[in-house]
């Protein structure tokens, strides 16, 4: 058995037992292989933004595709529209990822989120347990106490000309009196029967790597590789009236009902007309 990195400490034990620190030596064997995705896997033990850090490191130089960025605590993580997010250390699963879709049209970059969240919702149903929904665009949702809450986030930024970071921020073992607002959750609160971060790491991981693979194997088709399907399957939005909080104080309101091969959530409006949505916030409006 390989012991935990006990680095974070100067007499090699985690203030929380319940939290254990990442093993980043395992991560590495289980997911570093040489004809994979996954070519690099750093575990920082405190930092500002994993994103901001592998963004600025991607713009330093000819930094490879499949660089992954681990941190046990994040003090200025960021989602959407630059909000703030925090989380106890050692609570979730913080990371970031390089990516360097070559052969893929930028047009259709965009549907790396959606591709993610999918990922994800994957790689914790099989190591979690636990059933997840999909939020259009970037949230991931789980159920406690039969209440729609959100438990994870992604948020995807340029890196350059030809590269994509895409983060990734998950509350695991989050207790009710850490939540940061009444409405948010963790797997933890939704029943999972682990909470075991090495292991979920490495199952999103190796999802992520799936479904990337498809997506870039189909030259980013989302109908092709499969992706539209799949995402459409597990999105809690469709089906729902929402609605959607625009750029420029503008706000549409509408049943969705699909998203459209380029990733944009469409709403079907009162006066029948079918409204496509490409970035905004969106609020359901009613229960699934």
């Amino acid at each position: 058995m390989t012991p935990r990195d006990s680095s974070d400490s100067p007499n090699g034990r985690w203030s929380d037992l319940g939290r254990p620190p990442l093993n980043s030596t395992a991560l590495r064997r289980g997911l570093v292989r040489e004809e994979g995705l996954w070519r690099q896997v750093d575990v920082v033990q405190h930092t500002g933004s994993t994103n901001s850090d592998l963004v600025a490191r991607a713009a330093e130089g000819d930094l490879a595709e499949g660089v992954v960025l681990v941190a046990e605590e994040q003090s200025a993580a960021r989602g959407r529209l630059d909000r703030q997010w925090t989380a106890p250390a050692r609570s979730g699963l913080f990371f970031s990822v390089l990516l360097r879709p070559a052969g893929v049209p930028v047009t259709r970059w965009g549907w790396l989120p959606l591709l993610t969240g999918v990922a994800v919702a994957t790689g914790l149903s099989r190591a979690a347990g636990v059933d997840t929904a999909l939020k259009w665009p970037n949230d991931l949702l789980v159920t406690v106490g039969g209440e729609e809450r959100k438990a994870g986030g992604i948020l995807a930024e340029r890196a350059g000309d030809d590269g994509v970071v895409i983060g990734v921020g998950i509350n695991v073992s989050l207790r009710a009196d850490e939540l940061p607002v009444p409405r948010a959750g963790s797997l933890a609160l939704a029943g999972a029967v682990s909470t075991d971060r090495d292991p979920l790491l490495r199952g999103v991981l190796r999802s992520l790597e799936d479904w990337y693979g498809r997506w870039r194997t189909a030259g980013g088709d989302p109908a092709t590789s499969g992706l539209q399907e799949t995402y459409a399957a597990g999105c809690a939005t469709l089906g729902r009236m929402v609605r959607a909080e625009l750029p420029g104080d503008r706000s549409l309101v509408g049943e969705a009902v699909a998203v459209d091969g380029d990733g944009r959530l469409v709403l079907a409006t009162d006066a029948g007309v079918q409204e496509p949505v490409g970035a905004g916030d969106i609020v359901h409006l009613r229960p699934a």
